[in-house]
């Protein structure tokens, strides 16, 4: 049993054999975008942080090069301690040298260090000025006009050698990536953009544009576009800037992986995580009442995450510890799993509210209204809105209980014909008139003994892992 989830082992002959989300399709279509043309361009394969792409860009990285792409891989996040992009990235282009491009690499650095340089000591005063008292630094000039009028021309003639090397370096690094007109362009990835210093991506993005933007190479970027347009606001001081229009001065194409279906993830999580070491062992199902327990789990997973949206990553996480918690329970205790993995998706992605729960501050009310919000008013058809609605029923029932212990408050009155006279906490999933059929499931439940009068205090201790481990 896992803890966590892995990196997969990308097999080398099969990539996309180890993929559960069949985006083998996906690679398919962008393969023949990048080497379609015959120019450099940059891609964007723009989704959400937790969505899976650097696992796709490396499966895809794969496939690429058994299909006779050169590739190169950049982790900008794993890189941003070095000060300079262009050494990083020149770093990564050095893994290509071969016996015949020695020398063409060797110029190819030459041109690159000259850009690295500062060309005018007297440009280095000049900033100087900035931190040092204005006052020392004149009284070190015998002509304060004329040192002004050298630094102006030290800084023309250093643009000036800077644009001559920069188009030298551009025309050398071409001819680096180029064999021949047929050639297939280099897919440079960089990854993780989004993740690293906001200086250091809006860096990046410089460098590639300003000096790596040449026929031959087709970078291909893995970012959370709104996560990186936070860091570019960051840079440039404004909450205004349109970080849409500027990230356009450098991506030519835009591509963003579909969703896997919900229930094809759950399916893989499931089986990742081998929950079923527990749901079908034979000590667990020699009780009845537990025959049921793997497919309710199964079915509240896809109706959870469906509803709530989480990412691929989130679900990873609401998976490990749904099976962590899973070691506490004894084979016969009572596990409840809507109730249990709708208590671990509260603590992984609103703690707030699973707070509140821990410490009783949320009322019964307050709590139903949260469970409607995230299933979804009025977004269930008949069959899925009886499963869930009895679930909330059941949940409130539990946290009743705990909340006004040791048997809860009295939640449904009814008159001598069974008519509800007092309803303690209605459901806005219910669309029965006066809440009836919610009100019947809480009855039905008051008058169930045994499993149906648990405390939701019984899944919270496991939850929080302050019960033993069962061995």
């Amino acid at each position: 049993m896992y803890i966590r989830h892995n990196d997969l082992e990308i097999p080398v002959d099969n990539p996309f054999s180890a993929c559960k989300l069949d985006r083998k399709k996906y690679s398919d279509v962008l393969t023949g975008v990048v080497g379609g043309f015959g120019t450099g361009f940059v891609l964007a394969i723009n989704s959400e942080w937790g969505t899976g792409k650097t696992t796709f860009v490396k499966m895809w990285r794969q496939e690429l090069q058994n299909t006779g792409f050169e590739t190169l891989y950049f982790n900008a996040w794993e890189n941003d301690f070095e000060s300079n992009p262009l050494v990083a990235i020149m770093a990564e282009l050095k893994t290509l040298v071969r016996d015949n491009k020695t020398l063409q690499f060797k110029s190819l650095m030459k041109k690159g260090a000259v850009l690295t340089k500062n060309l005018a000591p007297a440009v280095i005063k000049a900033v100087a000025s900035r931190y040092i008292d204005q006052q020392t630094l004149l009284d070190g000039l015998e002509n304060a006009s004329k040192a002004a009028a050298d630094i102006l021309e030290k800084e023309v003639e250093a643009y000036v050698n800077r644009k001559k090397e920069l188009g030298d370096f551009r025309k050398d690094l071409e001819a680096f990536v180029n064999k021949g007109v047929d050639d297939k362009p280099l897919i440079f990835f960089i990854d993780e953009l989004d993740r690293c210093r906001p200086s250091y991506a809006v860096e990046v993005l410089e460098h590639m544009k300003h000096f790596f933007a040449v026929r031959g190479i087709v970078f291909v970027l893995a970012i959370d576009k709104e996560q990186l347009g936070h860091a570019i606001r960051g840079v440039y001081g404004s909450e205004q800037l349109n970080a849409d229009e500027y990230l356009r001065r450098f991506i030519d194409l835009e591509y963003s992986i579909p969703e896997p279906q919900t229930e094809q993830f759950v399916n893989y999580l499931f089986q990742y995580f081998a929950f079923d070491q527990f749901f079908k062992s034979d000590q667990r199902l020699q009780y009845s009442r537990a025959r049921e327990d793997r497919e309710s789990f199964l079915s509240l997973a896809t109706a959870l995450f469906g509803k709530g949206k989480p990412t691929l990553r989130q679900q990873e996480k609401i998976f490990a510890h749904a099976r962590m918690s899973l070691k506490s329970f004894s084979y016969g205790t009572y596990l409840f799993p809507n109730i249990f993995l709708f208590l671990v998706y509260l603590k992984a992605l609103d703690s707030t509210c699973y707070h509140k729960i821990k410490t009783k501050e949320m009322s019964l009310q307050d709590l139903s209204d949260r469970f409607s919000q995230i299933f979804g008013v009025g977004n269930l058809d008949d069959y899925n809105r009886h499963g869930i609605l009895y679930m909330q029923a059941e949940l409130m029932n539990m946290y009743n209980i705990y909340a006004f212990k040791p048997f809860g408050q009295k939640l449904v009155k009814r008159d001598v014909n069974e008519k509800v006279e007092f309803l303690a906490v209605k459901s806005k999933l219910d669309n029965s008139e006066g809440n009836n059929d919610f009100a019947d499931m809480i009855t039905s439940l008051d008058r169930n003994h045994g499993e149906r009068n648990i405390s939701i205090e019984h899944l919270l201790t496991r939850i929080d892992l302050t019960d033993p481990i069962v061995t």
